[in-house]
């Protein structure tokens, strides 16, 4: 039982798209079990410590492994963006003899077999396509927000001040306060998808931790599980800090939440961040193809040219629009709940989201393929 619900777990870290419903009922079962009046009723637990790379390695005394360059070398993601071809395809045979060098050094040190070798090496490669799909969305918004907006120079048209009350803001900011409330925020997502799979590690250890049992309550929203999250809760700060010390300093609130009606405990916690790439792979998807699918369809370059201005105005008023109303404070019911806080950022994105069909850009997304927030890109 430990090593079937063991692997069902892993699975749902390394793949959050999966198991969507299972996955709450399933922790939320291991969690009962971890009771001490049911352990003594069944006489064994379900529970055992999550696989990594790090304990397989210590346990066959090999930790030696994740230090050599070549392991880099055979398990980094291929770029394929403002590459050509042949330059592709060289990267890929570097990787695919950097592959076999590794498999050919470590088979037979440490008693490690052939499947051992590649199932570390697997590992590895399936983090490093997580932060590629999940991480990276956030650099590439960053570059946006760097390279399209000046925190020192307002532009008219796209300037991303707003205001309480105005298109449902819960903030008041001007230019420069906005912008570098965005780019903090927009760290600290990178920041905690960078150690996503160490924060799900660390979630788990709260939910599942039977000297801190949960409290079922009425947070507005239906009964839940509120309990103490204090691991996650010490690695937030880490993050939050390391965002605050790479923009400068702080705007807004710092507060998390953790054990209240917003977020009741560990598992809602975690849940809410794999949304990020749900919300900005779309946005960073539909901006990249812009210039091809205009090439390709001369009667949507009329429509673009005609309606927006062009392909080039028409990525700023997405943009100024998403850096103006997905992080305006909206989406909540008070400004406790949402405006500031480190949370109610996300809420704010969501919100945002949530009126896509209303936007007047709304068609152009469409058009590049764009279906919705919450599916496959």
């Amino acid at each position: 039982f430990q090593y079937i619900f063991e692997l069902g777990r892993r699975y749902k870290i390394l793949n959050p798209e999966r198991m969507r419903s299972a996955y709450g009922k399933l922790i939320y079962l291991l969690q009962d079990s971890q009771d001490e009046e049911i352990q003594e009723m069944m006489e064994f637990s379900l529970v055992r410590p999550l696989m990594s790379v790090n304990r397989f390695l210590t346990e066959k005394k090999m930790t030696k492994m994740l230090n050599d360059p070549l392991l880099h070398a055979a398990t980094r993601v291929i770029h394929e963006k403002g590459k050509q071809r042949w330059e592709i395809e060289r990267e890929l045979q570097q990787k695919r003899r950097a592959y076999n060098r590794v498999k050919d050094k470590y088979i037979g040190m440490g008693g490690m077999k052939e499947e051992d070798v590649e199932l570390v090496m697997g590992s590895i490669a399936d983090n490093n396509y997580f932060l590629k799909f999940n991480r990276d969305p956030c650099d590439e918004m960053i570059e946006y927000l760097k390279s399209k907006f000046n925190p020192d120079k307002v532009d008219g048209e796209f300037n991303l001040s707003i205001g309480y009350g105005r298109g449902g803001a819960r903030l008041n900011h001007d230019h420069k306060t906005q912008y570098y409330f965005v780019m903090q925020t927009l760290h600290l997502w990178r920041d905690i998808l960078h150690d996503f799979y160490r924060l799900w590690f660390l979630a788990e250890d709260d939910l599942l931790n039977p000297k801190s049992p949960y409290r079922l309550r009425n947070t507005g929203q239906g009964l839940n599980r509120v309990q103490h999250s204090p691991n996650i809760g010490r690695e937030m700060s880490r993050i939050i800090y390391t965002a605050r010390q790479k923009v400068g300093y702080w705007i807004g609130s710092s507060v998390v939440h953790l054990g209240d009606h917003n977020v009741p405990n560990a598992f809602m916690f975690i849940d809410k961040y794999t949304q990020i790439s749900r919300i900005l792979n779309p946005i960073c998807i539909t901006l990249r193809r812009l210039e091809q699918v205009l090439s390709e369809k001369p009667g949507l370059q009329k429509y673009v040219q005609d309606t927006f201005g062009g392909a080039d105005r028409l990525r700023m008023i997405v943009l100024s629009d998403f850096f103006r109303h997905g992080f305006d404070g909206s989406g909540a019911d008070n400004f406790f709940d949402a405006g500031s806080c480190i949370d109610g950022r996300l809420t704010s994105a969501w919100n945002w989201c949530s009126l896509i069909h209303k936007k007047p850009y709304y068609p152009v997304f469409q058009m590049t393929g764009f279906a919705s927030f919450d599916g496959q890109f």
